[in-house]
């Protein structure tokens, strides 16, 4: 089976978006980071306000309400939606053989239990210098 983002990929682009994979593995180690880490995939469409962002997973489907929960307790999602954005969780899963897609869209009122505050930048720490051990 294809990689869930490269069948979301796919999906957008047959239902007329134009997507971008917004994920990015950091280098020498096994880690995904995600947009604002909410987010595999953006999407646009001319006839539609905003920016898509969606969430996808794969396997068994069993990962699609830990994804909502993922979504629904980050505060930049609320923000994300509060201006005007659209967020969704896809699910890939084989079912009697065939690939499906569970979708599920999430609204500003899903999110009414998280605060929006926007994320705070990290301060870079200078590497302590051991001064003693060159006196």
């Amino acid at each position: 089976m294809r990689s869930p983002t490269a069948l979301t990929l796919a999906q957008l682009r047959r239902e007329g978006w134009t997507p971008g994979i917004v994920e990015r593995r950091l280098p020498r180690c096994f880690i995904t980071v995600d947009l604002y880490h909410a987010f595999d995939l953006v999407a646009v469409r001319p006839d539609r306000p905003g920016v898509l962002g969606v969430q996808a997973t794969g396997g068994t489907g069993g990962n699609h309400a830990a994804r909502v929960r993922k979504l629904l307790e980050n505060p930049i999602v609320r923000i994300w939606l509060a201006a005007g954005n659209g967020a969704e969780v896809w699910s890939w899963a084989r079912r009697a053989g065939k690939l499906e897609c569970r979708r599920q869209v999430l609204t500003l009122a899903d999110t009414t239990k998280v605060e929006a505050v926007p994320l705070e930048r990290r301060k870079r720490r200078r590497p302590s210098t051991q001064l003693e051990l060159f006196q």
